[in-house]
């Protein structure tokens, strides 16, 4: 038999899909499936980009600038000065989707073994983008009682070795709705400067803040510049996941010239979604201003409803549109799996993401799972509904 790599092997499975088997299953039952556990939002994206795609007059799609074309970047420079954000053209490179633009920075920066420090929970696919690069994760606990909020640095700082090349932070945070503050960002880049390494921050959610808090991006420190790398994305902030266009920015140009090696070896990111992600970023103030305010309502639905659950504790997010919600069970992930092989209501059931999955010690969150409130109200109440019948089905099972 052919050998598989080890690295192969070794790469985690996506906590977020690896019950997707089972929701099959379910559904070819004829059961509704309830989805909290992917981010997919279900908000219409904006008119311009959709119009792109449906009425283009192109032949054919060639390839285009391995950078990205000027004219989107040019476009993403204006989007970001309209959140005191300078940056130029250069200091951009298109990739296909955020993960790609993990990937690159990751490959850019670090060589086999190399380690990047990420406070826990974290996105799950970290883990697999550092072990696809033969990088280690070394986490620090971010803890469920005080919102995960950034540990002290002191324990960041004790982390910190000669193989250390980075620090990641999601923000505001994927799974968690932590938003890191201001001075949270510069105690981070002044710990990054003092010790040479980067400081990569993952921006995707910045539109979505809650509760009057403001977001403070790693571009803006003109100290930290040499060692600022932020990841963004179209998909969330314009429901254009499935156009997998997102950047890297850093005003480091060494680090630039070499991730644009990287992206030569793709070739070009993809021209059509390019064309509608630019015009998305074209679309009124008003467009995202109302998607704001539409997951801002179904923040306080799905915290409220949460609450009222016997036994179930839940973070109360500043940012994106997950949540964690401790649930009286030993395992989340057989709770989960519960929902989907052996229970239903009303002919519906819901589909969860096990919070294990999103640490990196294998003992923590084995009680607890993500939430993404990325569906209508009424609908959220009615997962709380069935999570509630659940739970006392399951006790009983």
């Amino acid at each position: 038999m052919p050998k598989i790599s080890k690295k192969g092997q070794e790469l985690p499975s996506s906590p977020i899909r690896k019950l997707v088997v089972h929701a099959d299953e379910a559904k070819s039952r004829g059961l509704e499936v309830l989805h909290l556990n992917i981010g997919q939002p279900d908000i219409d994206a904006p008119a311009q980009a959709m119009e792109i795609v449906r009425n283009h007059d192109l032949k054919l799609l060639s390839y285009g600038s391995s950078q990205g074309s000027l004219s989107f970047r040019t476009q993403f420079c204006q989007y970001y000065q309209q959140h005191d954000i300078s940056i130029q053209p250069d200091d951009i490179i298109i990739t296909t989707g955020a993960s790609e633009a993990l990937a690159f920075t990751l490959n850019v920066i670090c060589d086999a073994g190399d380690e990047i420090i990420i406070p826990e929970p974290f996105y799950a696919n970290y883990n697999g983008f550092a072990a696809a690069c033969s990088v280690e994760v070394v986490p620090v606990v971010s803890h469920f009682e005080n919102q995960f909020e950034l540990p002290p640095i002191e324990a960041l700082k004790v982390k910190i070795t000669n193989k250390t090349r980075a620090i990641l932070i999601c923000n505001p945070s994927n799974p968690t709705g932590y938003l890191y503050s201001e001075a949270e960002v510069k105690a981070l880049i002044d710990l990054a400067i003092a010790h040479d390494i980067f400081i990569i921050v993952d921006e995707v959610y910045r539109e979505f803040i809650y509760a009057e808090k403001s977001h403070y991006s790693v571009l803006k420190s003109k100290k930290g510049s040499q060692h600022a790398v932020m990841i963004d994305s179209v998909s969330k902030r314009y429901s254009l996941c499935g156009a997998r266009v997102g950047c890297m920015i850093s005003k480091n140009k060494t680090l630039m010239a070499t991730a644009l090696k990287f992206a030569h070896l793709r070739l070009s990111p993809p021209a059509l979604a390019l064309m509608a992600s630019e015009a998305a970023i074209s679309a009124p103030p008003s467009y995202l201003d109302g998607v704001k305010k539409e997951y801002e309502k179904r923040k306080g639905v799905t915290v409220a409803a949460l609450e009222n659950i016997q036994g179930v504790e839940v973070s109360n997010p500043m940012g994106a549109f997950y949540c964690i919600a401790k649930l009286p069970v030993e395992s989340a992930e057989d709770f989960s799996k519960f929902l989907l092989t052996n229970f239903e209501d009303q002919g519906q059931t819901l589909m969860l993401a096990p919070a294990a999955g999103f640490y990196s010690s294998p003992e923590l969150g084995k009680d607890q799972v993500r939430l993404a409130f990325v569906l209508e109200s009424s609908k959220l109440q009615r997962a709380a509904e069935i999570l509630e019948k659940a739970l006392t089905a399951y006790h009983n099972f």
